[in-house]
């Protein structure tokens, strides 16, 4: 029976399956909705990629993901306006509902954010005429600020907005559980997003007390402390009825699980702990 409202980014069960594999496997489980990662598809190539999805009549929430866009130099910043330009490319012919931005953050030695920051605007800015003619919305995903250094110098939702606002409506947020449960502002910055129609994905997980690694030590969804019917509420209320996307990087725990265990329990745990 088909899971309707679920889907899986296939980063959660990226250490045990292959595409195919883990596109196999969520068939069997009733997910018809996936988020590959760029790396994932280079695997088995965008053509077969996009076979695999065409046949099996697959949505893509997403795909994960352009960005890092700060560079020390004239030739690594165009080195990444580049790679952003085919990562528009792979993401329309996979049918992705938009491009996941990871930002990316100081680059090299740098200590100024402020520059790093206006390079990531500066950056959305000119892919966009290209995201615009592919018909790729872009999402900026505001990451939590430990990673402000390395991955993301956008760590709010309301900075993530402030941006989109000056970018154009092609350009608007996927709001990751994990990344933003903390913010104080996160309802009034929810109902911006609603308000603005920039909600464009909606990734969840949950925040283990202790977490181990920033990183790779995400929690399954209802192991942890996030408000996750809350926060769907919150996102529903805004206008958003798009599919719950769990994304999981947990190399101790759920990428060591058989795969088949790993998604049942995504399914499971979506049904008793995030349906607003």
């Amino acid at each position: 029976m088909q899971v309707e409202g679920l889907s899986i980014n296939l980063a959660t069960i990226r250490e045990q399956c292959g595409f195919g594999q883990a596109v196999d496997l969520c068939l069997k489980h009733g997910i018809t909705r996936i988020a590959p990662w760029r790396e994932q598809v280079a695997k088995v190539g965008l053509a077969e990629a996009v076979r695999i999805v065409k046949s099996n009549g697959l949505k893509l929430t997403g795909l994960c993901r352009g960005g890092f866009f700060p560079a020390e130099n004239e030739a690594g910043w165009q080195r990444n306006l580049d790679d952003n330009r085919r990562a528009i490319d792979e993401a329309a012919a996979l049918g992705a509902d938009c491009l996941v931005l990871v930002v990316g953050g100081l680059p090299g030695s740098s200590k100024d954010i402020g520059a790093a920051r206006q390079m990531v605007s500066d950056g959305i800015a000119a892919v966009s005429p290209h995201a615009e003619a592919a018909g790729m919305p872009l999402a900026i995903e505001p990451l939590h600020p430990m990673y402000a250094a390395d991955r993301a110098c956008v760590n709010t939702l309301a900075h993530a907005l402030d941006m989109c606002e000056q970018l154009g409506e092609n350009v608007g947020v996927a709001i990751d559980v994990y990344h933003v449960w903390w913010d104080p502002d996160l309802a009034n910055q929810i109902a911006r997003a609603g308000q603005m129609k920039r909600i464009f994905a909606h990734h969840i997980c949950d925040w283990l007390v202790p977490t181990k690694d920033m990183l790779t030590d995400r929690g399954m969804m209802g192991d942890g402390v996030i408000d996750l019917k809350g926060i769907r509420r919150m996102i529903e209320k805004a206008g958003f009825l798009g599919a719950q996307e769990v994304e999981i990087f947990s190399a101790e725990n759920w990428w060591k699980r058989p795969a088949d265990e790993v998604i049942a329990t995504c399914v499971e745990r979506y049904h008793s702990c995030c349906q607003a």
